[in-house]
């Protein structure tokens, strides 16, 4: 009988919000090898009296000083080679939303924490440890794919919120810019996403309407009845 190879298994945990019209993600930078100076998803290897999700929880606090957050699978990463070290190492990735950039610092094996625009890192995949910049891309095209079909979107706004800064939210995630109108007409049409609060909000400048402000139709995210396609 051939001899079982060792396996380790880690958690990574991919954060993100939207902060000035842009898809930001909170990252790390590694303070050891492998990788040392490089930017990562936040994460680390499982206790072995732990199960997933708590050991997400625990290494997003202990590398970024975040907690709180709830966090969901994602997807397992598994591919002989991921990771240079000796044994061979599994990953099963989580993720959040959040509706704005919170405070974060570095800590245990993260020399420094920050918030990063997708795109641009996205865009230098090398910048990323192991393969953390196919994990992220995964995470963002699961985001839009739940844009369309869920109520992921008012998780990424506060209690209350304009039409406009809801649009934002999908323009910022899906990359493109949506025409205003079609966009509130598709909202109307989507009963479970928003419920207007009957109260109104002046714009940062103090000119124009008073925006109407709404709030998400039920706690958590949940399946529309009508998609908000990105067509």
């Amino acid at each position: 009988m051939n001899a079982r190879p060792p396996v380790a298994v880690t958690v990574d945990v991919v954060i993100l919000t939207v902060h000035l019209g842009r898809l930001q993600a909170l990252l790390v930078t590694r303070a050891q090898d492998p990788f040392r100076d490089r930017l990562a998803i936040p994460g680390g290897f499982v206790d072995a009296d732990e199960d997933l999700p708590v050991a997400a929880v625990r290494e997003l606090e202990e590398e970024t000083g975040v907690t709180g957050v709830r966090v969901e699978q994602l997807r397992t990463y598994g591919a002989p080679g991921r990771d240079p070290r000796p044994e061979r190492v599994v990953s099963v990735a989580h993720l959040a939303v959040l509706p704005e950039p919170v405070a974060v610092r570095g800590g245990d094996d993260a020399s420094y924490a920050g918030w990063y625009d997708v795109a641009e890192v996205l865009t230098h995949p090398e910048r990323l440890a192991f393969d953390h910049a196919e994990i992220l891309g995964d995470a963002v095209e699961e985001v839009r794919s739940r844009l369309e079909r869920t109520s992921l979107a008012t998780s990424f706004v506060g209690e209350v919120f304009s039409l406009s800064e809801l649009r934002g939210v999908y323009e910022a995630v899906w990359g493109r810019p949506l025409d205003p109108g079609n966009f509130q007409r598709k909202v109307r049409q989507t009963e479970e996403l928003v419920v207007a609060t009957g109260e109104t909000r002046l714009s940062p400048t103090g000119k124009g309407r008073p925006a109407a402000l709404y709030r998400a139709a039920r706690p958590g995210v949940h399946d529309l009845n009508v998609p908000i396609t990105r067509g």
